[in-house]
């Protein structure tokens, strides 16, 4: 069965299923996405993502920030048979859910009821996660709770960050509706969550500020868990001072506090809980990123004295 499909979705994420249900033929009738918001230094009012791309497919485009009357009538005109949601950023009411015949499904990222929320793929990798899901449910009242359809994974690399998992399951998220939706066609009506579930709380500046006390481990998980948004930083002279990816390190630092910076082999490394991990960038107050072992190097003899410390 060919369904007529509502797109629900607002940021980059979601552009690429859109684009899978769209290459696959899908008809998907309008989106409706979050209304333009202000964007840069400047503050230029600006389409979504979403909305954007949208647009440049030719496909009717609604935007609201949340479910009303309008809305409602603005989606009953257009004929969907069920909604694919991704990442739309804004609660439906069941008003909202019981206007199309076949429903909303969302396309999450996670294995529920584990991390429901709004961080998952973050919050798993903070949480020191090596494998990391996507799967396909049935919106309904409750904050993701519906029955699941189906299900996949992608495993954690190197130094993979949110926004490098989050982008290789965007990329497969429109297959994974494609499946949802023709098993829907099928009969299938998902399968209840079971188990504890977790909370994926949206991340705010402080999930990013590093304690070198800490062990490696855990700094490393919460720097991919946290980058490119809201990024990992500390600060150096009572500053907020920004860290691009950090790498581990076998490097000698015995003797130094945590915090501690030195230039080791020609890398900048900081000393750490239970050892040491390498600075890739770093972005002083004020500047733009750069370089960390330039950084260091700028320090002179503050460095050398082993004055250079991040808290």
């Amino acid at each position: 069965m060919t369904y007529k499909v509502l797109y629900v979705g607002t940021p980059e994420v979601a552009v690429a299923p859109l684009e899978g249900l769209h290459e696959a033929g899908f008809e998907i009738v309008g989106v409706l996405t979050r209304e333009d918001a202000p964007v840069g230094r400047k503050r230029v009012l600006t389409s979504s993502p979403v909305a954007a791309r949208a647009e440049k497919l030719g496909l009717p485009v609604i935007k609201a920030n949340k479910w009303s009357g309008e809305v409602a009538e603005d989606v009953k005109q257009l004929g969907a048979d069920i909604a694919a949601v991704v990442a739309y950023g804004a609660i439906l009411p069941q008003s909202a859910l019981d206007l199309l015949p076949q429903g909303w499904i969302n396309l999450h990222f996670s294995s529920l009821p584990a991390w429901r929320g709004a961080a998952p793929v973050q919050r798993a990798l903070m949480a020191g996660e090596t494998e990391i899901f996507s799967n396909t449910f049935r919106i309904e009242a409750g904050l993701d709770t519906g029955p699941v359809f189906v299900e996949e994974s992608t495993r954690v690399e190197g130094t993979d960050t949110a926004g490098d998992i989050l982008a290789r399951l965007a990329a497969t998220g429109g297959a994974l509706l494609a499946r949802t939706f023709e098993a829907i066609g099928a009969g299938a009506t998902g399968t209840e969550q079971t188990g504890e579930p977790t909370h994926a709380a949206k991340l705010t500046i402080a999930d990013g500020k590093l304690d070198f006390t800490r062990p490696t481990a855990e700094l490393l998980a919460q720097t991919r868990g946290v980058t490119p948004e809201p990024g990992a930083w500390c600060t150096y002279k009572d500053a907020r001072f920004k860290l691009g990816m950090v790498v581990p390190s076998d490097a000698d630092i015995l003797g130094t506090a945590p915090g501690t910076v030195q230039i080791i082999n020609k890398k900048c490394v900081v000393t750490c809980g239970d050892g040491a991990l390498e600075l890739t960038q770093v972005q002083p107050a004020g500047k733009k990123m750069m370089n960390a072992t330039d950084w260091a190097r700028g320090t002179g003899s503050a460095l050398n004295e082993q004055k250079v410390v991040l808290v």
